[in-house]
C-alpha cells in the first residue's frame, strides 16, 4: 500500500468492481498488510489471524462489485474487517459458555500460570499483549503504526478520522502502554519487598 498513489488504487478497486480477477488479487495485496493489523486490533485472543484474514479476502472476492464507489474501498474494507473480529469474538463466548466450569482452585492455577508466563516473556510481547487491552479508539492506531508501519496520514485515510487526532491517539496510547510497563517492572519488586518485610 505504501508504495501504491491514489490514482493506482482507485483503478484497481475500479476494476475489482468491475469484475477483474487479477486487480481483485492485486487490490487484496496491496490491503492485506493493513487489514491484518485492523484485525488484531479487534479480535478474542483465541482467533487465528490468519483465519479472520481468509475470511476477509473471501468477503472481498464476493462483495467487492456492490461498492459504487472505487475511493471507499478502505473504509469498507476496514468495516469486513472489523465485522469479521467481532464475529469471531461472538462465537469465542459460545464457545466459552458451553465448556465445562473450571473449578475455583484450577482457575486460580491458571491464572498464576499466565502472569507467570507473561514475567517471562520478553517486553516486546508484553507491550503487544498490552496493546490489544487498549480501548478500540487507541489499539487500532497504535497496531497499525507499530506492527505494520503505516504513516499517520495513512492511519487518518484508514479510519477516516483527522490526521491530528490520530497524533493525538497514538501519543496517549503509548504514554498508556508505558504505565503498563512501568507497572509490571514494579510488581516483583513490591513482591519481594512486602516478603522481606513479613520475614523481619
Amino acid at each position: 500500500m505504501d508504495r501504491m498513489t491514489v490514482f493506482e488504487e482507485r483503478r484497481l478497486a475500479g476494476g475489482a468492481i468491475a469484475g477483474d480477477a487479477a486487480a481483485v488479487e492485486a487490490l487484496w495485496h496491496a490491503h492485506r498488510r493493513w487489514v491484518a493489523a485492523i484485525l488484531l486490533a479487534h479480535k478474542p485472543r483465541e482467533a487465528e489471524l490468519d483465519d479472520l484474514l481468509q475470511e476477509v479476502a473471501v468477503a472481498l472476492v464476493r462483495h467487492v462489485s456492490t461498492l459504487n464507489d472505487p475511493a471507499a474501498v478502505r473504509p469498507w474494507l476496514r468495516s469486513i474487517a472489523i465485522n469479521t473480529a467481532r464475529s469471531a469474538g461472538r462465537r469465542q463466548r459460545v464457545v466459552r459458555k458451553v465448556m465445562p466450569i473450571v473449578s475455583a482452585e484450577a482457575q486460580r492455577q491458571a491464572e498464576a500460570g499466565e502472569a507467570a508466563s507473561a514475567r517471562a516473556s520478553d517486553a516486546g510481547s508484553t507491550a503487544l499483549d498490552l496493546a490489544r487491552k487498549l480501548p478500540e479508539e487507541y489499539r487500532e492506531p497504535l497496531l497499525l503504526r507499530a506492527v505494520r508501519g503505516l504513516s499517520y496520514r495513512q492511519i487518518a485515510d484508514v479510519m477516516g478520522v483527522p490526521m491530528t487526532t490520530i497524533e493525538t491517539r497514538l501519543a496517549r496510547a503509548r504514554r498508556m502502554i508505558k504505565e503498563e510497563m512501568e507497572k509490571l517492572l514494579e510488581a516483583p519488586g513490591r513482591a519481594s519487598a512486602g516478603a522481606e518485610e513479613s520475614s523481619s
